[in-house]
Protein backbone atom coordinates (compact mmCIF):
# COMPACT_ATOMS: atom_id res chain seq x y z
CA UNK A 1 0.00 0.00 0.00
CA UNK A 2 1.43 3.42 -0.62
CA UNK A 3 2.82 5.19 2.24
CA UNK A 4 1.72 8.67 3.42
CA UNK A 5 5.32 10.23 1.55
CA UNK A 6 3.26 9.30 -1.61
CA UNK A 7 0.66 12.18 -0.73
CA UNK A 8 2.66 15.39 -2.33
CA UNK A 9 3.17 13.22 -5.43
CA UNK A 10 -0.26 12.60 -5.60
CA UNK A 11 -1.21 15.94 -5.36
CA UNK A 12 0.84 17.30 -7.98
CA UNK A 13 -0.73 14.72 -10.06
CA UNK A 14 -3.87 15.95 -9.50
CA UNK A 15 -2.97 19.92 -9.73
CA UNK A 16 -1.74 18.76 -13.44
CA UNK A 17 -4.76 16.72 -14.14
CA UNK A 18 -7.07 19.44 -13.53
CA UNK A 19 -4.71 22.31 -14.84
CA UNK A 20 -4.88 23.80 -11.34
CA UNK A 21 -0.84 24.35 -12.23
CA UNK A 22 1.47 23.83 -15.26
CA UNK A 23 5.06 24.14 -13.93
CA UNK A 24 7.01 23.95 -10.97
CA UNK A 25 7.12 26.85 -10.12
CA UNK A 26 3.30 27.04 -10.35
CA UNK A 27 3.45 23.37 -8.23
CA UNK A 28 5.27 24.86 -5.73
CA UNK A 29 3.36 27.61 -4.80
CA UNK A 30 0.63 25.27 -4.64
CA UNK A 31 1.70 22.85 -2.15
CA UNK A 32 3.47 25.53 0.14
CA UNK A 33 6.68 23.57 -0.45
CA UNK A 34 10.21 24.30 -1.64
CA UNK A 35 10.76 24.64 -5.22
CA UNK A 36 13.87 21.75 -5.08
CA UNK A 37 11.30 19.47 -3.67
CA UNK A 38 8.94 19.63 -6.02
CA UNK A 39 11.65 19.11 -8.56
CA UNK A 40 12.82 16.25 -7.36
CA UNK A 41 9.36 14.69 -7.23
CA UNK A 42 8.71 16.06 -11.00
CA UNK A 43 11.41 14.63 -11.84
CA UNK A 44 10.56 11.29 -10.40
CA UNK A 45 6.92 11.46 -12.08
CA UNK A 46 9.11 12.49 -15.88
CA UNK A 47 10.62 9.63 -14.94
CA UNK A 48 8.08 6.69 -14.52
CA UNK A 49 6.44 8.55 -17.69
CA UNK A 50 3.44 9.87 -15.70
CA UNK A 51 4.31 13.29 -16.43
CA UNK A 52 5.98 14.68 -19.59
CA UNK A 53 7.19 18.01 -20.63
CA UNK A 54 5.09 20.40 -23.32
CA UNK A 55 6.96 23.21 -24.24
CA UNK A 56 7.46 26.40 -22.38
CA UNK A 57 5.16 28.48 -20.83
CA UNK A 58 5.32 32.29 -20.45
CA UNK A 59 7.97 33.93 -18.99
CA UNK A 60 6.92 36.35 -15.74
CA UNK A 61 10.80 37.51 -15.75
CA UNK A 62 13.71 35.11 -16.05
CA UNK A 63 13.41 31.78 -17.39
CA UNK A 64 10.59 30.28 -19.24
CA UNK A 65 8.75 27.85 -17.26
CA UNK A 66 8.67 24.01 -18.69
CA UNK A 67 4.91 23.06 -19.06
CA UNK A 68 4.17 19.95 -17.69
CA UNK A 69 0.78 17.47 -19.10
CA UNK A 70 -0.20 13.84 -18.08
CA UNK A 71 1.53 11.36 -19.84
CA UNK A 72 -0.37 8.73 -21.06
CA UNK A 73 0.08 6.74 -18.13
CA UNK A 74 -3.13 4.85 -17.34
CA UNK A 75 -6.36 5.24 -16.47
CA UNK A 76 -8.63 4.61 -13.10
CA UNK A 77 -11.62 2.65 -13.53
CA UNK A 78 -15.07 2.67 -10.90
CA UNK A 79 -18.03 1.05 -10.33
CA UNK A 80 -20.93 2.42 -8.59
CA UNK A 81 -23.63 -0.75 -8.14
CA UNK A 82 -27.27 0.05 -7.08
CA UNK A 83 -30.29 -2.20 -6.61
CA UNK A 84 -30.98 -2.61 -10.34
CA UNK A 85 -28.22 -0.90 -12.48
CA UNK A 86 -24.39 -0.05 -12.42
CA UNK A 87 -23.06 2.90 -13.59
CA UNK A 88 -19.30 1.96 -14.48
CA UNK A 89 -16.80 5.10 -15.67
CA UNK A 90 -13.10 5.49 -16.80
CA UNK A 91 -11.25 8.10 -15.55
CA UNK A 92 -7.54 9.98 -16.29
CA UNK A 93 -5.31 9.91 -13.34
CA UNK A 94 -6.45 13.02 -12.47
CA UNK A 95 -10.14 11.72 -11.79
CA UNK A 96 -11.66 13.25 -14.54
CA UNK A 97 -14.31 11.19 -16.60
CA UNK A 98 -13.87 10.21 -19.90
CA UNK A 99 -16.30 7.65 -20.31
CA UNK A 100 -19.25 6.04 -18.32
CA UNK A 101 -21.30 2.84 -19.08
CA UNK A 102 -25.02 1.49 -17.56
CA UNK A 103 -25.50 -1.79 -16.95
CA UNK A 104 -28.12 -3.85 -15.71
CA UNK A 105 -27.50 -5.94 -12.69
CA UNK A 106 -29.58 -7.34 -9.96
CA UNK A 107 -28.19 -7.59 -6.59
CA UNK A 108 -29.57 -10.22 -5.08
CA UNK A 109 -28.18 -13.02 -7.53
CA UNK A 110 -24.96 -12.44 -5.03
CA UNK A 111 -21.28 -11.07 -5.48
CA UNK A 112 -19.75 -13.27 -8.00
CA UNK A 113 -22.06 -13.28 -11.03
CA UNK A 114 -22.65 -9.25 -10.22
CA UNK A 115 -19.21 -8.64 -10.32
CA UNK A 116 -18.04 -10.48 -12.45
CA UNK A 117 -20.73 -8.65 -14.88
CA UNK A 118 -19.05 -5.02 -13.70
CA UNK A 119 -15.23 -6.80 -14.42
CA UNK A 120 -16.49 -7.71 -18.18
CA UNK A 121 -17.37 -3.86 -18.64
CA UNK A 122 -13.73 -2.65 -16.75
CA UNK A 123 -11.77 -4.81 -19.53
CA UNK A 124 -13.71 -2.92 -22.62
CA UNK A 125 -12.83 -0.03 -20.72
CA UNK A 126 -9.03 -1.39 -19.79
CA UNK A 127 -8.28 -1.98 -23.86
CA UNK A 128 -5.06 0.32 -24.88
CA UNK A 129 -4.94 1.50 -21.04
CA UNK A 130 -2.80 0.62 -18.08
CA UNK A 131 -5.19 -0.07 -15.50
CA UNK A 132 -3.58 2.02 -12.14
CA UNK A 133 -5.85 1.35 -9.51
CA UNK A 134 -10.04 0.63 -9.16
CA UNK A 135 -13.12 2.49 -6.92
CA UNK A 136 -16.20 0.91 -6.15
CA UNK A 137 -19.40 1.99 -4.48
CA UNK A 138 -21.71 -0.32 -2.38
CA UNK A 139 -25.00 0.46 -1.47
CA UNK A 140 -24.57 -0.57 2.38
CA UNK A 141 -22.40 -0.33 5.14
CA UNK A 142 -18.98 -0.89 4.03
CA UNK A 143 -15.58 -2.28 6.51
CA UNK A 144 -13.08 -0.53 4.04
CA UNK A 145 -10.34 -2.48 6.03
CA UNK A 146 -11.78 -6.26 4.10
CA UNK A 147 -14.09 -4.21 1.26
CA UNK A 148 -16.77 -6.21 2.36
CA UNK A 149 -20.10 -5.23 3.19
CA UNK A 150 -21.45 -5.78 6.46
CA UNK A 151 -25.34 -6.17 7.38
CA UNK A 152 -26.35 -4.61 4.32
CA UNK A 153 -30.34 -4.71 3.07
CA UNK A 154 -31.30 -6.62 -0.05
CA UNK A 155 -28.12 -7.88 -0.56
CA UNK A 156 -28.34 -11.60 0.06
CA UNK A 157 -25.08 -13.41 -0.54
CA UNK A 158 -22.94 -10.63 -0.05
CA UNK A 159 -22.14 -9.95 3.72
CA UNK A 160 -18.43 -10.80 4.22
CA UNK A 161 -17.43 -11.33 0.93
CA UNK A 162 -14.38 -9.18 -0.14
CA UNK A 163 -15.18 -7.53 -2.44
CA UNK A 164 -11.66 -5.34 -2.93
CA UNK A 165 -9.51 -8.85 -2.63
CA UNK A 166 -11.98 -10.59 -5.28
CA UNK A 167 -11.50 -7.41 -7.73
CA UNK A 168 -7.71 -7.39 -6.60
CA UNK A 169 -7.41 -10.84 -8.56
CA UNK A 170 -9.55 -10.56 -11.00
CA UNK A 171 -7.54 -7.24 -12.64
CA UNK A 172 -4.44 -7.25 -10.77
CA UNK A 173 -4.81 -3.63 -9.34
CA UNK A 174 -5.34 -2.25 -6.12
CA UNK A 175 -9.16 -1.59 -5.12
CA UNK A 176 -11.01 0.54 -2.86
CA UNK A 177 -14.16 -0.51 -1.63
CA UNK A 178 -16.34 2.07 0.25
CA UNK A 179 -20.16 3.01 0.95
CA UNK A 180 -21.78 4.97 -2.57
CA UNK A 181 -22.97 7.65 0.20
CA UNK A 182 -19.45 8.15 1.48
CA UNK A 183 -18.06 7.93 -2.60
CA UNK A 184 -20.95 10.86 -3.37
CA UNK A 185 -19.96 13.12 -0.16
CA UNK A 186 -16.10 12.89 -1.59
CA UNK A 187 -17.03 13.57 -5.21
CA UNK A 188 -19.24 16.21 -3.98
CA UNK A 189 -16.87 18.04 -1.85
CA UNK A 190 -13.86 17.78 -4.29
CA UNK A 191 -16.05 19.42 -6.81
CA UNK A 192 -16.89 22.22 -5.24
CA UNK A 193 -14.34 22.55 -2.14
CA UNK A 194 -11.14 20.62 -3.33
CA UNK A 195 -9.16 19.36 -0.79
CA UNK A 196 -9.85 21.06 1.92
CA UNK A 197 -13.05 22.42 4.26
CA UNK A 198 -15.67 20.52 5.85
CA UNK A 199 -19.07 19.36 4.65
CA UNK A 200 -22.16 17.22 4.69
CA UNK A 201 -23.45 15.30 1.57
CA UNK A 202 -27.07 14.02 2.02
CA UNK A 203 -28.69 11.57 -0.58
CA UNK A 204 -32.34 12.08 -0.40
CA UNK A 205 -34.56 9.54 -3.00
CA UNK A 206 -36.26 6.75 -2.51
CA UNK A 207 -34.19 6.32 0.74
CA UNK A 208 -31.74 8.69 2.59
CA UNK A 209 -27.97 8.33 3.08
CA UNK A 210 -24.93 10.83 4.10
CA UNK A 211 -21.56 11.05 4.22
CA UNK A 212 -19.24 13.58 5.91
CA UNK A 213 -16.15 15.20 5.10
CA UNK A 214 -13.52 16.59 7.35
CA UNK A 215 -10.26 18.66 5.66
CA UNK A 216 -11.36 16.93 2.55
CA UNK A 217 -11.39 13.78 3.68
CA UNK A 218 -13.96 10.80 4.18
CA UNK A 219 -15.22 10.99 7.91
CA UNK A 220 -16.31 6.74 8.80
CA UNK A 221 -16.17 7.17 13.07
CA UNK A 222 -14.87 4.32 14.50
CA UNK A 223 -17.57 1.16 13.10
CA UNK A 224 -17.91 2.93 9.65
CA UNK A 225 -21.19 4.08 10.37
CA UNK A 226 -20.08 8.33 10.68
CA UNK A 227 -23.00 10.05 8.93
CA UNK A 228 -25.87 8.00 8.62
CA UNK A 229 -28.78 9.91 9.93
CA UNK A 230 -31.38 7.52 8.04
CA UNK A 231 -32.42 6.15 11.42
CA UNK A 232 -32.73 9.35 13.49
CA UNK A 233 -35.54 9.27 15.50
CA UNK A 234 -37.81 12.27 14.62
CA UNK A 235 -40.62 14.48 17.01
CA UNK A 236 -43.86 13.65 16.18
CA UNK A 237 -43.14 11.22 13.53
CA UNK A 238 -45.71 8.18 15.97
CA UNK A 239 -45.05 4.70 15.74
CA UNK A 240 -44.09 4.05 12.08
CA UNK A 241 -41.82 0.89 11.82
CA UNK A 242 -38.27 0.79 10.43
CA UNK A 243 -35.86 -1.43 8.91
CA UNK A 244 -33.38 -0.81 11.98
CA UNK A 245 -36.15 -2.32 14.50
CA UNK A 246 -37.17 1.13 15.86
CA UNK A 247 -39.73 3.54 15.02
CA UNK A 248 -40.72 7.14 13.83
CA UNK A 249 -36.86 7.08 12.43
CA UNK A 250 -36.66 10.13 9.24
CA UNK A 251 -36.50 7.02 6.79
CA UNK A 252 -39.96 6.23 7.78
CA UNK A 253 -41.14 9.92 7.03
CA UNK A 254 -38.61 11.50 5.04
CA UNK A 255 -37.64 8.81 1.95
CA UNK A 256 -38.62 8.84 -1.05
CA UNK A 257 -40.27 5.33 -0.07
CA UNK A 258 -42.12 7.24 2.82
CA UNK A 259 -43.68 9.63 0.90
CA UNK A 260 -44.91 6.87 -2.12
CA UNK A 261 -46.13 5.46 0.84
CA UNK A 262 -48.45 8.39 2.54
CA UNK A 263 -49.61 9.19 -1.22
CA UNK A 264 -51.38 5.60 -1.33
CA UNK A 265 -52.60 5.73 1.96
CA UNK A 266 -54.56 9.14 1.07
CA UNK A 267 -55.76 7.24 -2.08
CA UNK A 268 -53.94 8.04 -4.95
CA UNK A 269 -53.11 4.57 -6.27
CA UNK A 270 -51.40 5.37 -9.04
CA UNK A 271 -48.21 7.14 -7.46
CA UNK A 272 -45.63 4.01 -7.51
CA UNK A 273 -42.34 6.01 -7.30
CA UNK A 274 -40.45 9.38 -5.83
CA UNK A 275 -40.57 10.84 -9.31
CA UNK A 276 -44.34 10.41 -9.46
CA UNK A 277 -44.84 12.07 -5.83
CA UNK A 278 -42.06 14.84 -6.79
CA UNK A 279 -43.82 15.00 -10.47
CA UNK A 280 -47.69 15.60 -8.18
CA UNK A 281 -45.81 18.46 -6.21
CA UNK A 282 -44.26 19.83 -9.28
CA UNK A 283 -48.23 20.14 -10.30
CA UNK A 284 -48.75 22.17 -7.12
CA UNK A 285 -51.20 18.90 -5.43
CA UNK A 286 -51.86 20.12 -2.24
CA UNK A 287 -51.16 17.14 -0.59
CA UNK A 288 -48.36 16.01 -2.46
CA UNK A 289 -46.54 19.71 -2.28
CA UNK A 290 -47.07 19.60 2.14
CA UNK A 291 -45.79 15.63 2.25
CA UNK A 292 -42.66 17.25 0.23
CA UNK A 293 -42.31 19.94 2.93
CA UNK A 294 -42.56 17.60 5.62
CA UNK A 295 -40.32 15.76 4.40
CA UNK A 296 -37.88 18.86 4.30
CA UNK A 297 -38.82 19.96 7.60
CA UNK A 298 -38.13 16.58 9.11
CA UNK A 299 -34.30 16.35 7.10
CA UNK A 300 -33.66 19.68 8.28
CA UNK A 301 -34.57 18.81 12.03
CA UNK A 302 -32.18 15.81 12.05
CA UNK A 303 -29.47 17.95 10.29
CA UNK A 304 -29.58 20.90 12.45
CA UNK A 305 -28.04 18.63 15.51
CA UNK A 306 -25.34 17.78 13.05
CA UNK A 307 -24.22 20.93 12.06
CA UNK A 308 -24.65 22.41 15.26
CA UNK A 309 -22.02 19.84 16.31
CA UNK A 310 -19.82 19.78 12.67
CA UNK A 311 -20.61 23.35 12.13
CA UNK A 312 -19.62 22.47 8.17
CA UNK A 313 -18.41 25.19 5.20
CA UNK A 314 -21.73 23.48 3.10
CA UNK A 315 -24.23 21.11 3.00
CA UNK A 316 -24.96 19.64 -0.35
CA UNK A 317 -27.98 17.72 -1.50
CA UNK A 318 -28.25 14.96 -3.53
CA UNK A 319 -30.89 12.15 -4.95
CA UNK A 320 -33.99 12.88 -6.67
CA UNK A 321 -35.85 14.93 -4.10
CA UNK A 322 -32.61 17.46 -3.66
CA UNK A 323 -34.62 18.71 -7.32
CA UNK A 324 -37.60 19.50 -5.48
CA UNK A 325 -37.39 23.94 -4.62
CA UNK A 326 -40.35 22.93 -1.83
CA UNK A 327 -38.00 19.84 -0.41
CA UNK A 328 -34.61 22.34 -0.13
CA UNK A 329 -36.46 25.13 0.83
CA UNK A 330 -37.91 23.29 3.93
CA UNK A 331 -34.44 21.89 4.44
CA UNK A 332 -32.64 25.12 4.63
CA UNK A 333 -35.46 27.04 7.02
CA UNK A 334 -35.49 24.34 9.33
CA UNK A 335 -31.79 24.46 9.61
CA UNK A 336 -31.38 28.15 10.17
CA UNK A 337 -34.05 28.28 12.18
CA UNK A 338 -32.61 25.54 14.55
CA UNK A 339 -28.88 26.35 14.53
CA UNK A 340 -26.57 28.64 16.44
CA UNK A 341 -26.64 32.08 14.10
CA UNK A 342 -22.05 31.55 14.16
CA UNK A 343 -22.41 28.41 12.70
CA UNK A 344 -25.09 29.31 9.58
CA UNK A 345 -23.46 32.69 9.12
CA UNK A 346 -21.08 31.23 6.22
CA UNK A 347 -22.76 27.89 5.59
CA UNK A 348 -23.99 27.01 2.44
CA UNK A 349 -27.14 24.80 1.84
CA UNK A 350 -27.75 23.84 -1.75
CA UNK A 351 -28.41 20.57 -4.41
CA UNK A 352 -25.52 19.16 -5.11
CA UNK A 353 -23.75 19.78 -8.92
CA UNK A 354 -22.17 16.57 -10.08
CA UNK A 355 -25.32 14.89 -10.42
CA UNK A 356 -25.23 10.76 -10.84
CA UNK A 357 -21.33 11.30 -11.06
CA UNK A 358 -20.54 12.09 -7.60
CA UNK A 359 -20.73 8.27 -6.83
CA UNK A 360 -17.69 7.79 -9.60
CA UNK A 361 -15.94 10.81 -9.15
CA UNK A 362 -15.40 10.17 -5.44
CA UNK A 363 -14.07 6.35 -6.19
CA UNK A 364 -11.63 7.68 -8.37
CA UNK A 365 -10.54 10.29 -5.88
CA UNK A 366 -9.73 7.58 -3.23
CA UNK A 367 -8.70 5.10 -5.93
CA UNK A 368 -6.15 7.84 -6.85
CA UNK A 369 -5.05 7.05 -2.96
CA UNK A 370 -3.71 3.58 -3.49
CA UNK A 371 -1.54 4.60 -6.69
CA UNK A 372 1.49 3.07 -6.80
CA UNK A 373 3.37 6.58 -6.75
CA UNK A 374 7.46 6.65 -7.90
CA UNK A 375 9.57 7.13 -4.84
CA UNK A 376 11.37 10.47 -4.85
Amino acid sequence: MPSADDAPTRRIVELIATGAARSRTEIATALGVAPSTVGIRVQSLLDAGILREAGEGTSRGGRRPRVLQLAEAGTILTADLGGGHARIGRHTLGGALDRIETIAIDLSEGPERTLERVSEVFDRFAENASVRAIGVGLPGPVVVETGSVEQPSRMPGWPGFRVGEHLTARHDVPVIVDNDANLAALGEHTSQLGGDGHSITVKAGTAIGSGIIVDGRVHRGATGAAGDITHTRIDGSGDIPCSCGNTGCLETVASGASLVRQMRERGHQAVHTTEDVLALARDADPEATTLVRTAGTHLGQALSGVVNFFNPHAVFLTGSMSGSEPFLAAVRSRVYEACHPLVTQTLRIEAARTGADAILLGAARLAMDRLEMPVA
